[in-house]
């Protein structure tokens, strides 16, 4: 297998992996957490996912022929305050996931090394996932430590709980 189809490879599980994370915090949540904020300048959740969802479509629709930032995106309008359901919300999550997944999985070898354009900006098709999955794991990072904030007491940890490392690398053959 040549490296461009096992840095791809890579890159979904990795994608996936912090999907997952958000996906583990939505069930923790009320329809009314995705909205909180405690402050003008503190977006919600709901406001997050938006904003990915924005992201999402605009970068990986055409991504290998039209630039990442598509003009019928609105991304000021990703921040502003909106209603709607939790089911609408992870439909916009799943939705711009979707589009990504599917782009990725059916990227070739030697597209890896194309050069793609993201606000006119050039980037190799590398450079501009790991620059997406910087951007992802970032939004998905707020995401989680905003879950942890509004359940408190009652979060549900989606890692190792404090004080069990020992146990896990232990269960894991870890010495």
């Amino acid at each position: 297998m040549s490296f461009e189809i096992d840095f791809l490879k890579s890159v979904i599980e990795r994608f996936e992996s912090y999907k997952a994370l958000g996906d583990k915090t939505f069930t923790q949540l009320t329809e009314e957490d995705f909205f909180a904020r405690s402050s003008e300048t503190l977006n919600s959740i709901a406001m997050i996912i938006n904003h990915m969802n924005g992201n999402l479509l605009s970068r990986w629709t055409n991504f290998l022929t039209e630039d990442g930032e598509k003009p019928w995106r609105k991304r000021d309008a990703e921040f502003e305050d909106f209603k709607c359901s939790k089911e609408e919300l992870i439909k916009l999550w799943e939705d711009g996931w979707a589009c990504m997944f599917d782009t990725l999985r059916n990227l070739k070898a030697e597209d890896v090394e194309k050069t793609i354009y993201i606000r006119t900006e050039p980037l190799k098709v590398y450079d501009a996932i790991i620059r997406q999955l910087m951007h992802y794991s970032y939004h998905v990072g707020q995401i989680v430590l905003y879950g942890k904030i509004l359940k408190g007491d009652n979060w549900r940890t989606l890692s190792i709980p404090k004080n069990k490392s020992n146990e896990f690398n232990s269960a894991m053959g870890v010495k």
